[in-house]
This record gives structure tokens, sequence and C-alpha cells, in this order.
């Protein structure tokens, strides 16, 4: 596995970095030892994302990014160099699909909205009909996502942890019921002691003699 910079910064951006001051601090990262692959804290991270954002590039050179979302855990990761996911039937348009029959090349970000981190990782990707591979499609299938149509195998080449700043805190309804779940029971059952009670008044009221 490379570094992400040894990919991603090329001879332009080196003399952008320069330009802007910024040069010596990646150069330094640089000299660091590669990963092997991918680790704890990546494999972690990855296996319990919802969403996933995965760029291609088309034949005429343009990048075409879709989105992937799922319960957590529909990001598989298959050994320490590799990750997939199943893919099932959408809109029918295939642009990813395509653009990937001509140019394996992937970006992808994956994002923790709630605690502000993101991921991202280079690869190269396959798209393979779930009856060619039916093994691969039972191990990436995820429990209610319907029938698998394709599964996408990303071999991961580099990844980079990017910073949290401008990263908009966001929670999804899941997260958020971790977060007020005992609040609520709490507020549910007072309402409902409430309700109780005000029944109970209206009932001796209506029985009062008039």
């Amino acid at each position: 596995m490379e570094h992400f910079g040894t990919i991603m910064f090329t001879g332009a951006v080196e003399a952008e970095q320069r330009a802007q001051g910024s040069y010596d601090t990646y150069a330094r990262m640089a000299e660091r030892e590669a990963p092997e692959g991918l680790g704890d804290d990546e494999i972690a991270f990855l296996t319990a994302r919802t969403s996933l954002y995965m760029a291609t590039v088309s034949a005429t050179g343009w990048p075409y990014v879709q989105h992937r979302g799922g319960p957590a855990g529909f990001i598989k990761v298959l050994d320490p160099q590799t990750i997939g996911f199943a893919d099932y039937r959408g809109n029918r348009q295939y642009v990813s699909s395509g653009h990937l029959r001509g140019n394996g090349r992937v970006c992808l970000f994956a994002m923790d909205y709630a605690r502000q981190a993101r991921l991202k990782l280079i690869g190269h990707a396959a798209m393979i009909a779930a009856d060619a591979d039916p093994d691969l499609a039972k191990v990436l299938h995820t429990e209610g996502g319907g029938k698998v149509e394709r599964t996408v195998r990303i071999r991961i080449e580099a990844f980079d942890w990017n910073c949290p700043q401008f990263i908009t805190p966001r929670f999804d309804t899941n997260e958020i019921a971790r977060l007020v779940g005992p609040e609520m029971e709490r507020l549910e059952k007072r309402n409902a002691e409430l309700e109780a009670e005000l029944a109970a008044l209206h009932a001796a009221t209506e029985s009062e003699p008039k």
C-alpha cells in the first residue's frame, strides 16, 4: 500500500504546496513508512458507516460522485487491502458501472458527521454481476437490502484521515435515539401519567351533580 500523498501529490500539487507554504509538512509525512493495509481504526470506522461517497472517472475525463448507503455494516472489509459492498437496483442509469468498465480508479469519502471525522481512500474498483460470483454477493449482502444486482469490490491503494475542520455535526435517527433515548422514555412516561390524571379529573367533573 502506498502513502496517500505519493499518489495524490503530483508535481502540480507540490508546486502549489510550496507556493502556499505547506510543502515541508506534507513532505515529512511522506517519509513515514507506508501502512501495509487498513488498520483496526480504519476497519472499525468503515464498518460503522451508514453512507459512502464514491467518485469515478468517465471516458471523457469528467468525475462523477455517487452516494451509497445502508445500515451500519453494509461496508465489508474483506481483507486489510480490500473492501466491498452490495449494489442493489436503483434508477438504472449505471453511470458508475459504465465508468468502471473503462477506468477502475475510485476515490471514496467515508464520513462520520456526528464525530466530525472523515476517511479518504483511493483504489481500484470492480463491479461484478451477482450471478458471476454468488459467494461474494452472499458475503456482501445486507439484510433487508433486497436482491443483490452487482457487487463492488475495491482494492485500496492508499488512505488518509482528514482534519475535522468545517465538518458540520449531523446525527441520524439512530444516533439521536441513543443520545435522547433515556430522556424521551422519561418524558413519555410522565406524559402518560399526566394524561391519566387529566382523564381522571375529567371523569370526576362529569360525575359531579349538575
